[in-house]
């Protein structure tokens, strides 16, 4: 970690004289490939919503960590993130709700019974701080984790892509080629809800969601194969999150919320060049 200290320091940037600045410059670029990875196929399932719903049981799953009297509340976060999202996708399987009703559901569920433990338990206002996130505060040990995680997502996206992006395009299609459909949809759903739970202290609950979905829908403007459509929606969430993160920096704004609005600038951008080569 020193010598990526020391080559950061050699960059004409002022942010990297400060240790801080280092740690969330390279959260930046762990987090950015992890949620565009995960972003193109919630983009192609048509589950723009899902990580939001994931967002909003953060608060739930920090009340259960208070109930339990838990010091850090990341496994109760990350059993009911889980948890949530395989109740969703069993229900959603079903077929007797739209999808879109149905992460709306259990979002509005999320939140509300996560805002009534802790404001019961009179915790609250001691975790509001979840709502924006702060990349600022990342330390070394949560750099590995967020790399343990990426790499964990990406072994699982080299066994599993020909299967999701089947299932991407029809459920009984890919079931008739003999993909385990409610399998892979499980473990998808489980990638999300981590990627999510691990991430959503520095990104916010508030953000989480247009951070995972942007950069994948700008790149999906302007790209026609996926090959191309994977690899741009890495490099845009890569330069939403650098570039933001330096804006925010340079004029003192919230970290995650300006990574978010450079993402929506480059998703607007080819928007339009996408629809002038239509």
């Amino acid at each position: 970690m020193e010598m990526i200290y020391r080559f950061l320091e050699l960059l004409p940037f002022s942010m990297f004289q400060y240790d801080f600045m280092k740690n969330a410059f390279l959260a930046a670029i762990l987090i950015a490939p992890l949620f565009a990875l995960l972003g193109t196929m919630a983009v192609n399932n048509k589950m723009a919503f899902f990580s939001d719903a994931l967002g909003h049981s953060a608060f739930t799953g920090i009340g259960l960590g208070v109930l339990l009297g838990l010091d850090d509340p990341l496994l109760a976060m990350l059993a009911f993130g889980i948890f949530l999202g395989l109740v969703i996708t069993k229900v959603k399987s079903a077929n007797m709700v739209s999808s879109d009703t149905v992460i709306s559901v259990f979002s509005s569920a999320a939140l509300a019974l996560g805002i009534v433990i802790l404001s019961a338990s009179g915790g609250f206002a001691k975790y509001s701080s979840y709502l924006i996130g702060d990349i600022l505060t990342v330390g070394q040990g949560d750099l590995l984790m967020i790399a343990v995680v990426l790499i964990i997502a990406y072994l699982l996206w080299a066994l599993l892509y020909n299967q999701l992006l089947l299932l991407s395009v029809n459920r009984s299609l890919a079931a008739s080629r003999g993909v385990k459909v409610m399998l892979v949809e499980n473990i998808f759903v489980m990638m999300v809800a981590v990627a999510v739970m691990v991430s959503i202290r520095w990104v916010g609950i508030l953000m989480i969601n247009s951070l995972l979905i942007l950069p994948a829908a700008a790149a999906r403007n302007i790209t026609s194969t996926t090959r191309s459509y994977h690899w741009t929606a890495t490099v845009f969430g890569l330069v939403s999150s650098v570039v933001g993160l330096g804006i925010s920096y340079t004029f003192g704004t919230s970290a995650g919320a300006t990574m978010v609005l450079t993402a929506a600038v480059l998703f607007f951008l080819t928007y339009l060049i996408g629809k002038g080569h239509k």
